[in-house]
């Protein structure tokens, strides 16, 4: 479906990454502009896209005169502007249940591991690399071992994160799975994680949106 969009993105933001997903669940169309986040230093504090993006962070969603800002606000805009297949469930309790759950991880464990918080710590406070890594996979550990009790205790869970079809907030635990493989760490600490994961690797919206299928990302 072609629907004259445009994502600022990179290949390795979880935030984008996310956004990705919800475009290919939907099947639409859209044109990649890469950010690289690290060439340059840091092609989101060039002035041109810092006044696109004040934050000077990725995702941005073009949609004609729209600029669109923030992961979960876009994704949400995509379910009301393309309402099928929806990313959130159509009862108001199945919908806080899987905004929570995507909030945990946007919200709780992301931030602390973003790429500007560990430049920060590397180049502001002089935290050595195995430290900073450390950092980063006991706020990925602590934050999965919640989700997993939340999906693991819930009758809501189903083959993906709510019910069987993917949502919302399988968009947003896989890129963060993407990132705890990254630091060494092995799903099978989260049986009921590893098997969602599972199910979304085998879906084509998930493989086109993975960071090594995406136009900047690294030849192998």
């Amino acid at each position: 479906m072609s629907a004259g969009l445009t994502l600022y993105t990179y290949w390795r933001s979880s935030a984008a990454y996310r956004v990705r997903i919800g475009l290919e669940l939907k099947g639409l169309d859209y044109a990649s502009a890469p950010v690289h986040l690290v060439q340059d230093g840091g092609q989101q504090h060039a002035a041109a896209y810092a006044t696109l993006n004040p934050q000077e962070l990725v995702p941005v969603l073009r949609h004609g005169d729209a600029v669109l800002r923030q992961s979960l606000a876009i994704l949400e805009y995509l379910d009301e502007t393309w309402p099928q297949p929806a990313l959130l469930p159509a009862d108001a309790a199945g919908r806080a249940r899987v905004r929570a759950l995507a909030q945990a991880i946007a919200c709780d464990v992301h931030p602390l591991n973003n790429l500007r918080v560990l430049q920060y710590l590397e180049r502001g406070l002089g935290v050595a690399p195995p430290a900073r890594e450390e950092w980063v996979r006991h706020w990925i550990r602590l934050g999965l071992d919640a989700v997993e009790k939340l999906l693991a205790g819930d009758r809501g869970t189903g083959s993906f994160c709510h019910g069987d079809v993917p949502g919302l907030a399988d968009c947003v635990l896989v890129p963060q799975l993407y990132n705890a493989r990254r630091f060494g760490l092995e799903l099978a600490e989260w049986p009921v994680i590893a098997r969602i994961d599972a199910a979304c690797a085998a879906l084509p919206a998930f493989a086109a949106a993975a960071p090594e299928a995406q136009p900047d990302a690294p030849a192998p």
